[in-house]
């Protein structure tokens, strides 16, 4: 960090920080800035995470998250908890629901006994990482402002609107939200599929002769940002992006342009970018949901275990990919508190490839 950025963020010296999600992909960005700003960091996980590769001085609790059981312990004498994790790919549309809305009950639920115990921290904080899905969709710059009414269209994008206000409820001032566009970056198997695809010389845009515009942030942005939120002036609702808007196209090609350096390749082996009707991108998206969700009851029939993960594509992510754009305004957050993203699309995208091509992963 520059001494304004070690400066900016000196008030996490010593404070204990308690994070969910932080064996996954945004967390990998973020344990690291926590641990440079001096924050003792404890990662609430499940028995089954995989936290071989948390960073050192990193302290572990588990917790399960449905039954609630672990919380109330876990959350004792923090003074700021930091929530990423959710479900983000579900078989249907009730899955969202009881994982993500689920999680925000039992936490609220835990809190609100710390706080009768008089075992709340004086100034505790909560930053929830929240999604644009919660918003909903919108076409026209700058982008969706942080005080418009949401409208979510997807069945995630209710879950995350219902886990705000859940946890608001419970928390009112002392929650701080934020709700990021599409996030990219090495370890995100979310996008891996449209990588690799872009490896094999094709990208798929949702759609015919339409832009579809949308706003991004990649991982490391992301991550400072939410720093930012931690913040004792921080307040309300905020959305964050890189501050560019771009098509979809613009997306795939600076996508392309990344892979194709990464693996060594020439320039003109950039990827095919074709443009896919919206009834045929339904219709793969409805097999995609009813074969996994066929599949995954017989399975729990016969076996007691479905599969380990829901499909990328599916009918819910579909809702959100027939909008007319994804876009958010993030300058509320530069102009209070004074964030200003890093990382440009192309570099962004660079940073994803090389870590992709480095994990073993493209």
């Amino acid at each position: 960090m520059s001494s304004d950025t070690e400066e900016r963020f000196s008030f996490f010296n010593g404070k204990k920080v308690l994070l969910t999600g932080g064996t996954g992909f945004v967390g990998r960005h973020l344990l690291p800035l926590l641990l440079e700003a001096g924050a003792e960091v404890t990662c609430l996980v499940r028995a089954s995470s995989a936290t071989q590769n948390l960073p050192p001085g990193v302290k572990i609790r588990e917790a399960d998250f449905a039954a609630g059981t672990g919380l109330y312990e876990a959350l004792t004498g923090q003074d700021i908890v930091i929530h990423l994790a959710a479900l983000l790919f579900g078989f249907s549309q009730q899955d969202y629901l009881r994982a993500n809305a689920v999680m925000a009950r039992q936490f609220a639920k835990a809190l609100r006994s710390l706080r009768e115990d008089g075992r709340l921290n004086p100034g505790f904080r909560f930053t929830l990482v929240s999604s644009q899905a919660a918003t909903g969709p919108w076409r026209d710059p700058p982008g969706a402002p942080d005080d418009v009414m949401p409208s979510p269209v997807s069945a995630y994008g209710w879950s995350k609107l219902l886990t705000e206000e859940i946890l608001g409820r419970e928390l009112g001032s002392q929650m701080v939200t934020l709700r990021p566009p599409i996030i990219y970056g090495s370890g995100d198997r979310g996008l891996l599929p449209m990588f690799r695809a872009a490896k094999t010389g094709l990208a798929f845009c949702p759609g015919w002769h339409r832009e579809f515009r949308v706003s991004a942030v990649h991982a490391d942005d992301l991550a400072r940002a939410v720093l930012y939120l931690c913040c004792p002036e921080a307040h309300g609702v905020y959305h964050v992006s890189d501050g560019s808007v771009y098509t979809m196209e613009e997306f795939y090609r600076a996508m392309g342009e990344a892979v194709t350096a990464a693996l060594g390749r020439p320039r003109w082996r950039r990827p095919l970018i074709l443009q896919v009707p919206l009834p045929v991108i339904t219709l793969s998206a409805a097999i995609s949901s009813v074969t996994a969700g066929a599949v995954n009851a017989v399975l729990k029939r016969f076996t007691g275990h479905g599969l380990p993960r829901a499909p990328q594509w599916n009918l819910d992510k579909c809702r959100e990919a027939r909008q007319e754009g994804w876009i958010c305004d993030g300058s509320r957050l530069t102009r209070e508190l004074g964030f200003i993203p890093e990382k440009d699309l192309a570099a962004g995208m660079q940073e994803a490839a090389r870590g992709y091509r480095r994990d073993g992963w493209l």
